[in-house]
C-alpha cells in the first residue's frame, strides 16, 4: 500500500456572490503516488496549489473531483490519520500552554502516556533541536522559528509511518533549515515516509528521493529526483530544480 495516492484530483473554490458565484480551479486533474519509504518533495511557486493538496490529504478540504487516498483510506476517515504526523505551514497552538504542556497534550491524544510519553518528548525535542529551557515558557513568547521546531517535534511524537510537512522550514534561519534537513534525513533513515512542500529547491535537491512540481494548479514534473535532474540528451550533465521550475513556469 502506498501512503499517498492521488488520481485526477481537482479542487474548485467559489469566489462569492460579489463575483457572481464564479469559481476558480486551484488544482487541476493532478495524479501522483508517494511510495512507501520515499522522501518526497512537493514544490512550486506561491499559489500553485500545494497547500490545497495537503489540506485535502489531511481531510480539511474535500476534492471537487478525483480521488485522494491517505494510507489507503479516504482522508475524511479518522482511521487514515492514525499513523500520520502533520505540521501545517503556520502551526497555531494554545498560546497559554507551555511547550511541555503542549507536547504532553498532543502525546496523550496520540495514545502515549507515562514513561513512554516522557521518553518520546525527550527524543523528539532532541531531534528537532528544541531546547530544554523553551519547554517551561508559554507559547505566546515563542518566535516563529521556535514554533516551527516545536511543531515538528509534536508531529513525530507518536513515531508516524508517514510525515506530512507544509513548508517546515518557513521562518527558519540557515542553521534552523539545516537542522530540519538533518531531522528529516534521520527520520527517513529510520523508515519514515516523508512528504513535504518547499520553496527552497536546493534543500529538496539535497534530501529528497522523489519530487513533484506543481505550477498554476497543474502537475508539470514528477518522478525520482535522479531521473528529473539527469539530462538524457547529455549523460554527463546534471540539471537543477531551479532551472526546471523556471522553464515550467514560463511554458505554463
Amino acid at each position: 500500500m502506498n501512503p499517498i495516492e492521488i488520481r485526477g484530483f481537482s479542487k474548485r473554490y467559489r469566489l462569492g456572490i460579489e463575483h457572481f458565484l464564479k469559481s476558480v480551479e486551484a488544482v487541476q486533474a493532478v495524479s501522483f503516488t508517494v511510495p512507501e519509504g520515499a522522501l518526497y518533495g512537493f514544490i512550486g511557486p506561491n499559489g500553485a496549489g500545494k497547500s490545497t493538496t495537503i489540506k485535502t490529504l489531511m481531510g480539511l478540504l474535500r476534492p471537487s473531483s478525483g480521488t485522494v487516498r491517505l494510507m489507503g483510506l479516504d482522508p475524511r476517515d479518522p482511521a487514515s490519520r492514525r499513523e500520520v504526523g502533520f505540521q501545517p505551514e503556520q502551526p497555531w497552538f494554545y498560546d497559554h500552554l507551555s511547550g511541555l504542556e503542549l507536547l504532553q497534550y498532543y502525546g496523550r491524544l496520540a495514545g502515549l502516556s507515562g514513561s513512554r510519553l516522557q521518553r518520546r518528548i525527550e527524543e523528539s525535542c532532541a531531534l528537532c533541536k528544541v531546547e530544554e529551557s523553551w519547554l517551561s515558557r508559554r507559547l505566546r513568547t515563542y518566535s516563529k522559528g521556535m514554533s516551527q521546531r516545536l511543531g515538528l517535534a509534536q508531529a513525530i511524537l507518536h513515531q508516524p509511518r508517514l510525515l506530512i510537512l507544509d513548508e517546515p522550514m518557513s521562518g527558519l534561519d540557515p542553521m534552523g533549515r539545516r537542522d530540519v534537513r538533518e531531522a528529516m534525513k534521520t527520520l527517513h533513515g529510520s523508515g519514515t515516509t516523508i512528504f513535504y512542500s518547499s520553496h527552497v529547491l536546493s534543500d529538496v535537491e539535497e534530501v529528497c528521493t522523489h519530487a513533484a512540481m506543481l505550477v498554476r494548479g497543474t502537475l508539470r514534473v514528477e518522478g525520482t529526483l535522479s531521473a528529473l535532474l539527469d539530462d538524457p540528451s547529455d549523460p554527463g550533465h546534471r540539471g537543477k530544480l531551479e532551472d526546471i521550475l523556471a522553464r515550467e513556469v514560463e511554458s505554463a
